[in-house]
C-alpha cells in the first residue's frame, strides 16, 4: 500500500486532487460536495451509461497513442486518422451491397485500414525523407480533415439539410446496442484490444522488442531491431485503432458522419494524457482513461448541481500530468548528485572505496 502511494501515478492523482480542492475553497465552493457530483454524476445510475460510452472513445484513442508511445514515438495525428477512420465506414456503410451484418464488420475493417495507411504515410515520412514523426503525423492531420469535411459537405452531403452531414446509414448497419443505453458494442471491441494490446506487451517478443526500444533505442539497435521496420509496423498499429474509433463513432448515433463531431469533444488530447500519465503500460491506459472518462462526465453532473465549472476537470487533468513529469525528473537529479564522485583530499589518499563513476545513473 505504501509503496503504492508514492508511486509517480498516485502522487501525481492525489497532488491533483488536493490542489483542485484548494481551488475550489478559494471560489467559496465546498470541494467535498464538488467532488461528490463528479462521482454521483459519473458512476451514478444516470451517468454511468455516458461515461462507458465516452471510455469507448477515450480508451480506443489512449491505446492507439500508446502502442507507438511504448517505444518511444509521438503520434500527434489521432484526429486525422479517425476522422478518416470515420469517413470510410460512412462511405462503406452506405454504398456496401452485404447484408448488414456484415456491412457493419466491412465498416469496421474500412475505417481500421483507412487509418492504418494515414499512420503508415506519417511513418514513411520519417523513414524516407527525415521528417519527425511528431512533426508528420500531426500535420498530416490537417489535410485529412478537410477532405472528410469536403465529403460531408459536397458529394455526401444528405439533401435538404442544413448541417455537414452524410446520409444516415441504411437500417441495420448500427453496433448493437446494451439495452436503451447509448453504450454499444464498440466498448467491448475497445476492451479486447486493451487485451491485444496487453497480451503483446508482456507475453509476445514483438512487445519486447517495443519496450525495449523505448527503454534504450540504441542498445535496441544494437541487439538487431530494425528501428524504420518498426516505426512503420506501430503507426500502422496506433493509426488502425484510432480508424477503429472513429468507424465506431459513425455506426453509433446518431448512424451518420457529421463534420467535426468526432474531434470536438478533444478526444484524442484526453486519451493522449491517459497514455502519458501511465506510461503506455497496458493497464495503466485502461485506468487511467476510466480516470479521465470520469472527469469529463462528472464534470458536467458537478457544473449542474454546484455551479462549479466543469472547466476545473481540465485544471485538474493538466495539473495531474505537470506533478507527473516533476516526479519522473526530480529523483533522477537528486540520484545523479548524491552519486556524483568526490574529488580527493589533496592532503590524504583517495580511498579505493570512493566512486570512481556515476553508477547511480544506470538505476
Amino acid at each position: 500500500m505504501t509503496k503504492a502511494l508514492r508511486s509517480p501515478v498516485a502522487f501525481s492523482v492525489l497532488a491533483g486532487v488536493v490542489i483542485g480542492a484548494l481551488f475550489l475553497v478559494g471560489t467559496g465552493a465546498d470541494p467535498v460536495a464538488a467532488y461528490g457530483a463528479v462521482l454521483s454524476g459519473s458512476l451514478g445510475a444516470d451517468g454511468i451509461g455516458s461515461t462507458l460510452t465516452t471510455l469507448t472513445s477515450v480508451l480506443g484513442l489512449a491505446l492507439a497513442l500508446a502502442v507507438p508511445l511504448r517505444a518511444g514515438l509521438i503520434n500527434l495525428g489521432g484526429d486525422g486518422q479517425m476522422v478518416l477512420g470515420g469517413m470510410a465506414a460512412a462511405v462503406t456503410g452506405l454504398y456496401s451491397p452485404l447484408p448488414a451484418p456484415l456491412t457493419v464488420v466491412l465498416a469496421l475493417l474500412a475505417g481500421m485500414a483507412a487509418g492504418a495507411g494515414y499512420a503508415a504515410l506519417a511513418a514513411l515520412c520519417e523513414n524516407r525523407f527525415g521528417v519527425p514523426l511528431l512533426v508528420s503525423s500531426l500535420l498530416l492531420s490537417y489535410p485529412a480533415s478537410s477532405f472528410a469535411s469536403y465529403l460531408a459537405r459536397y458529394p455526401l452531403k444528405e439533401p435538404g439539410s442544413s448541417l455537414p452531414q452524410t446520409r444516415q446509414l441504411p437500417d441495420g448497419v448500427a453496433l448493437p446496442a446494451f439495452g436503451s443505453s447509448t453504450v454499444t458494442v464498440g466498448l467491448l471491441l475497445v476492451v479486447v484490444a486493451a487485451a491485444a494490446y496487453w497480451f503483446t506487451d508482456r507475453r509476445t517478443a514483438f512487445g519486447y522488442e517495443i519496450r525495449m526500444t523505448g527503454l534504450n533505442s540504441r542498445f535496441a539497435a544494437y541487439a538487431g531491431v530494425e528501428r524504420k521496420g518498426l516505426t512503420l509496423r506501430l503507426m500502422a498499429m496506433s493509426g488502425a485503432l484510432a480508424g477503429l474509433v472513429g468507424a465506431i463513432g459513425v455506426l453509433s448515433f446518431p448512424y451518420r458522419f457529421l463534420d467535426g463531431s468526432l474531434t470536438a469533444s478533444g478526444y484524442t488530447w484526453t486519451g493522449l494524457t491517459a497514455a502519458l500519465l501511465a506510461g503506455a503500460a497496458p493497464v495503466g491506459t485502461v485506468l487511467a482513461s476510466f480516470f479521465f472518462a470520469m472527469l469529463q462526465v462528472g464534470g458536467l453532473s458537478m457544473e449542474r448541481t454546484t455551479e462549479v465549472p466543469r472547466e476545473l476537470t481540465q485544471v485538474l487533468q493538466a495539473i495531474v500530468i505537470v506533478f507527473l513529469a516533476a516526479r519522473l525528473r526530480f529523483p533522477r537529479l537528486s540520484r545523479k548528485r548524491d552519486n556524483r564522485p568526490v574529488p580527493p583530499s589533496p592532503t590524504s589518499p583517495q580511498s579505493p572505496q570512493s566512486p570512481q563513476s556515476p553508477q547511480g545513473e544506470l538505476v
